[in-house]
Formats: C-alpha cells, structure tokens, sequence
C-alpha cells in the first residue's frame, strides 16, 4: 500500500449549493481549480465541511465522480467515510469502490458515546477492512466524546493501518502527550485553523483546514514556512487570520467559509438545513475583514 503524507495545507472542501438547494457542480468545478492551482497538499472530499450530513447518497457518489475527474490526479484526495454504526462501516469499506483516493478520514463515532475500549475497538476494524490508510478525527465539540491521548497513542502503537490523527479537541496538553509520545511514523494535524501554529511549532505536521477554502495559497504559505522551521515570518500571517478564525465558527461551520467564498463572489451563499447561513452582522463583518485580506494580498503581489 502506497504511503500517504498529512504534511502541509489538507482542505475540507464545502459543497456549494444553487439557491433551489441543489448541489452546484460550476461552482465546485472552480473551487477545486482555485485549490490545485493554488497548490495545497490534498483536499478532503465529503468531510463535516462538506455538509455530509445533509447530502442523499447519490449525491455523494456523484460528488465523489466528480471530483475525481475535475482533479485528474494533479493532488492527492482524502474521502471523509465515518460512522456511528461500526459493523456498516466496514461493510462500505470492503464494498465500495475507493479508487482515486490515497486515505480515508474517519471521524470518532458520534452520538452512541462509545467508551474509550469502544473508540479503539472501532477504528481496529474500520482499519482491517479498509484498503486504504486510514486517518483518525477526533473532534469532541461535534461527536459528544473525546478519544483520549492514551487511546490515540494505543491505536497509533498498535493498528497498523492507521497513519495519522486530525486532531480538534482544542486540548493542548492531549496534543502535546500525543506529539511527544506518538510512533515516528505517526502524523499529527490540526483540526482547527486558529491554533494551527501553535501547534506546529510543539510537531504538528499540517492542517485540515477550512479557511483553505478561500485562501489557500495565503494559509498555505504559513503552514510551509511552519513546516520550514521559519516560525517569525509564518507568525505575522497567523496573526493576519485571526479576526476571521474566530468569525468563521461563531455561527457554526461551514456558514462562515460559505459567507467568505460568497464575498469572493466564488458561490451562493446557500447551506442545507438544519444549517442556515451566518446572521447579517457576521455577514458584514466578513465581509469587510475578507475585502482586507484580499487588499493586502494583492499588495503584496504587486510590490
């Protein structure tokens, strides 16, 4: 089996949608080009980001076609595939076809509240019946239970097709014991953009990330430098984010991406219910901070 490499800019790609709901295959087509050339390190296709929740099943796969050809091999793609029903799961993953993609995400199994023994127990199977690496997603907010550092490091130390974790528990210390005691092999990511230096700078390898959505060559530039070593000329373009990190949650994910990208003038700003766009003063506020980045970006070019 190929190995596959969590370093640098990963993007959990939104949906777009029309404004009659449906999925909007123009739009998607200039969001994966806007992506490749921008050159990230791989997207993740049908993640949360994707508003998996809320796609029927034939739109899924008709998703997962299109990206695949639109792409043609020019980065890698990650399939998010995760569950709440283990034995399903495995089913999927014998059944399906997954060629096109080098590794699947696989997010903690959310709402029955698994016990840790459950969590591992879990991800051994999923891992023995994928044929493709598999990468861990432990992102507590969302599931309702969070994978300990000692039961990633027992996965980690112990399955051997599991390559990686995208970590968002927001937990420092958990991060940290799971970088500091984690095999060699073994690839930590960030779940989270806002706290995606820091991390780096402690052994994460990269990040998952939503703000790559819009700006990928401009978060991507930081996360390469991180990876570089040059902390003091990635830190002014963290700081450069912050305003907009915490705008692009504070109405839920992925409203705020999708309200950034409609300023860009890249989709409709449309999401599936249960989800519902950003409220207007967040939309203006993002508005306006996005016009700013995109200013300085372009500063930047010219000088």
């Amino acid at each position: 089996m190929a190995a596959f490499d969590l370093k640098g800019l990963g993007v959990a790609m939104i949906t777009p949608f029309r404004q009659d709901k449906s999925v909007d295959f123009n739009a998607l087509e200039n969001i994966i080009e806007h992506l490749v050339k921008s050159k990230v390190d791989y997207i993740v296709v049908l993640g949360t980001t994707g508003e998996t929740p809320s796609l029927f099943p034939e739109e899924k796969q008709e998703i997962r076609r299109f990206v695949i050809e639109k792409v043609r091999s020019r980065v890698p793609l990650v399939l998010g595939l995760g569950g709440n029903n283990t034995m399903s799961l495995v089913r999927e993953l014998k059944e399906e076809d997954l060629k096109g993609f080098s590794a699947i995400l696989s997010v903690v199994p959310f709402y029955n509240k698994p016990s840790q023994e459950g969590i591992f127990q879990h991800y051994k199977a999923i891992a023995e019946a994928s044929p493709l690496p598999v990468i861990l997603y432990n992102v507590p907010g969302r599931t309702g239970v969070n994978m300990t550092a000692a039961t990633t490091l027992r996965i980690a130390r112990n399955v051997k097709n599991v390559i990686g974790i995208k970590e968002a528990s927001g937990n420092f210390c958990q991060i940290e014991e799971i970088i500091k005691n984690k095999p060699e092999s073994f690839q930590v990511v960030s779940g989270d953009d806002s706290i995606t230096y820091p991390l780096m700078t402690l052994g994460a390898v990269g990040v998952i990330s939503v703000i790559g959505n819009a700006f990928p060559a401009e978060f991507g530039k930081m996360v390469r430098l991180c990876l570089e070593g040059n902390y003091k000329d990635a830190l002014p373009i963290h700081f450069e984010f912050t305003e907009l990190f915490n705008l692009l949650f504070v109405d839920g994910n992925p409203a705020g991406v999708k309200c950034t990208l409609n300023a860009m003038g890249m989709i409709e700003n449309e999401l599936r219910l249960p989800l519902v766009p950003t409220r207007l003063s967040t939309n203006e506020e993002i508005h306006k901070i996005t016009a700013k980045i995109i200013d300085r970006s372009n500063h930047r070019t010219e000088d």
